[in-house]
This record gives structure tokens, sequence and C-alpha cells, in this order.
């Protein structure tokens, strides 16, 4: 029998030789933007290498200082996704340019919200006195509870505008007072992502490594929901993730 030779002018399609399961992973998941505050939550989970992802910068975050500026970097990066509907988190890495200054501008916050209540509680501890040291744990509870109310507008101050916004107390003040529901929600979220993060040393700190990230993706979403349903456009940004 002769030897049957297949046309060399056939070609397999290029789409063919890609598993249909796989055609998502390769494509930017990018639908409607965020308009929900809740999408926050569930958003993470769209991305089929949200675990990867996800574990991989928890595992950067251990690092003392460099892989907390990462990690804030990275949640820059997701709010950039969020922003414009993009539902893929972004890649897992050491995002310090873009998460310094947000680190650096809360930082200064939390410390400045601190230190009135630290003063008056050593006062109380100095004398001996149980009255002052109550009324130095109520200031810290107080300036708490302002700085969790301001976070949305702080971050998304920051985000738009660097350090510049960042210490614009006026305009940060104004954002958060002008429509306080809204603000009120965006802070209940951020706070829970805070209690979600924590909840990982819970689990002899392994779960550490998946909850602190996904806390940082969650406040992404209450952030891109608060830039979406608060007055003034923010200017567009390019994500550097791709």
């Amino acid at each position: 029998m002769g030897r049957f030779d297949a046309p060399r002018d056939v070609r397999v399609p290029a789409f063919a030789a890609i598993p249909s399961c796989m055609g998502r992973t390769m494509q930017t998941l990018k639908l409607r933007p965020m308009t929900s505050v809740g999408d926050g939550f569930s958003w993470p989970f769209q991305d089929p290498q949200w675990f990867s992802k996800i574990v991989l910068q928890g595992l950067i975050s251990i690092i003392p200082i460099v892989g907390w500026i990462a990690l804030v970097g990275w949640l820059v990066l997701t709010i950039d996704h969020y922003r414009t509907g993009r539902r893929d988190l972004p890649p897992a890495g050491f995002h310090l340019e873009r998460g310094l200054v947000l680190f650096v501008v809360y930082a200064v916050y939390a410390i400045v919200f601190a230190i009135p209540g630290a003063i008056v509680q050593g006062s109380g501890m100095a004398n001996d006195n149980a009255g002052t040291q109550a009324l130095g744990n109520l200031v810290s509870l107080a300036l708490s509870a302002l700085l969790a109310f301001l976070a949305p507008s702080i971050i998304l101050h920051t985000y738009r505008s660097g350090f510049n916004g960042g210490f614009d107390v006026s305009g940060i003040w104004q954002m958060a007072t002008s429509n306080s529901t809204n603000t009120i929600v965006a802070a209940l979220v951020i706070f829970a992502a805070g209690f979600i993060g924590a909840l990982g040393f819970a689990l002899c700190c392994i779960g550490a490594l998946f909850t602190i990230p996904y806390g940082a993706a969650i406040t992404a979403g209450a952030v891109a929901w608060y830039d979406h349903v608060m007055s003034g456009p923010a200017p567009a940004t390019t994500s550097g993730a791709g």
C-alpha cells in the first residue's frame, strides 16, 4: 500500500488548541463598573487565578515594611482594576512605587490620631489615676472611630492626588461629610475588611496569608465604590498590572 501524505497546507486554528476552560483566563474580565459596595467581597473570586495571586501577595506581605508597602501597592492596583470594571486581580509582586505614598500618608494619620489618647493614658499611669487612664482610653476610642470614618476619603484623596491629596485635610473632611451615609457605609466595609484580615492570625497565622490580601481587595472594592458614588470624577489611571 502506498504511504498517505497529509496535505501540508492544513493548519489547526489557533483557538482549537486552547481548551474552552482556558479561554476565560486569557481574557481580561471586564464587565460593569463596581456599583455595589458588596461587590468587593465577591469580585476577587471571579479571577480564575485568585488563589495563587492572593496567597503569593500574602507571602510577600510577611516581609516587614517592604512587604506591607507592596501589599498597599497591590491594593492600589486593585482599585485601578475595579474602577474600570475589571474583575481580575493584579499579579502579586513588589508594587512599592504604587504603595509608598498611601502607606506613608495613612501611617502619619494613624500616628497623629494615636498621640492624644496615649498622652492622656500615660499621664494617668504616671499619677496612678484610674480616671485619667479611662479618659485616655475614651479619647483613643473616639479618635480611632474618627479615623475609621475618614479612611475612605483619605484613601481616595491619596489615590487621586498623592501626598497633596492625602494631606488635604479640608478636602478630606469636606468629602467625608458631604454624604455621611456613603462614607459610613464605605468605612464599615473597610473596617470589616480589616477584621477579616485579622481573622487569619487565629489559624496559627497561616490563614493570614489569605485573609490579609483578601481584606486588602475588599478595601479596594469599597474605595472603588466610594469613588463611583461620590461627586467629582477621578482622573483616569493606567494600571501597571496589565
